[in-house]
This record gives structure tokens, sequence and C-alpha cells, in this order.
């Protein structure tokens, strides 16, 4: 596996990243900002109170996650310890790549039920579950009830151990991903690019979300 090298960081404050995220479009729908009216705060959350949705993680993603954190770490950054957010470069892209805290979206589904539900950056969290770090994420509450995140939480008291890890690169054809809320989920996709450059990960080192 190709592994990036990080050649540049620029950190930039709470306050951009929230003002940033509340200019976040819906993919389909530019026009609307599911984040701009919503409650956004940046907290440490316990594992118990992280709710995942996707049902694997990708072996590769993961090397890349643990990676990122390992490099970040020789300009004195923490992935799961931003308390804003990042732009890197990489010798492997001459473009720049945004880093966000991991973006949770609180939700009440019709049970009654409350979720921390992971809206990105399930890759870097699985991988911080691994080395027991606590992870500081955006909060995001109080959104749009015609916005919803796109998928269920998984079901059950320990949703973590319900992940299945995947050699990758590819996901087998009948391996049910998450469970969606809608036939056209796409629709319900927050498009963080709208605000952000470049946000998944590393470009040529793979995301590592």
């Amino acid at each position: 596996m190709t592994l990036f090298k990080i050649t540049r960081v620029e950190s930039h404050p709470a306050e951009e990243l929230l003002e940033k995220l509340r200019r976040v479009a819906m993919l389909l729908d530019p026009e609307s900002k599911p984040y701009a009216a919503a409650t956004l705060s940046l907290v440490k959350l316990g594992y118990a109170e992280i709710w995942p949705t996707q049902r694997y993680v990708l072996s590769p993603n993961l090397y890349r996650a643990q990676w990122l954190e390992w490099e970040l770490s020789r300009f004195g950054h923490d992935s799961l310890g931003l308390e804003g957010y990042l732009t890197l470069w990489t010798d492997q892209s001459d473009e720049p790549t945004d880093l966000l805290p991991p973006i949770l979206e609180k939700t009440v589904e019709s049970d009654g039920s409350v979720h921390n539900l992971i809206n990105d950056g399930a890759h870097r969290l699985y991988a911080g579950r691994l080395a027991h770090k606590l992870p500081t994420v955006v909060l995001a509450e109080n959104l749009p009830p015609n916005s919803p995140y796109y998928a269920y939480p998984l079901p059950g008291p320990d949703p973590w151990n319900a992940i299945s890890i995947l050699p990758g690169p590819a996901i087998p054809p009948d391996f049910i991903k998450k469970w969606h809320r809608t036939p056209d989920n796409k629709k319900l996709y927050r498009d963080f690019n709208s605000a952000f450059q470049n946000v998944g990960g590393p470009r040529g080192g793979g995301a590592a979300a």
C-alpha cells in the first residue's frame, strides 16, 4: 500500500470550522443548507455515545487512518483532537485537503430512541476506538426534520461490535453497507466539499475518513 507523506499543515480555528459547516449544502440541492440553523458544538464523546450506521470498515482505510495520525503527530496535531480543522498538503497531490473532526448528527428515531449518528469519520473513529482514544467531534443538533441523515443507526446495545472489518478494496456486491431511509438516499447526502476542500482524506493516499 502506498502511503502519503504530509509536507505542510495549516490550522484553522473552531469559529471558522463552525461557520463553514453552516455553509455546507445538500448534494442534490445546493440551496439547502442542513447545518445553517443547527446547534453545532465541538465536544469530547465516549464511544458508547457515538452511534455508527455503517456495517463495515475497510482494512486499507483503517491503516490509512492510523498512518494519518502518525503523520500529523510530526506537526503536533491529533486527528481525533482537532479544535478546528486542518488543511493538509501531501507528496502525492498538488491539491490541498481539509481535515475536519468527525461529524455526528443527533437524531430521534420513530421509536423514540436518540442517537449521535456518525456522518463523516467512520474509519477514523473505529481506529481511535482500537487505540482507546477519546475523540473530539462536531455534534450537530436540531437539524431540519426534512433532512435527516440518510441511513438508520445500527440496532442493538453495542453497535460497534456489529461492524465487520473487510479486507477491501472492494465491498462484496451483496453486502448491506447501511440501512437507508429513502429509495433515493443521495437526496439526503451532505456535500462537505461545497464549503471545504477535498474532504475525505489526503489524495493519492486514499480516504482516511
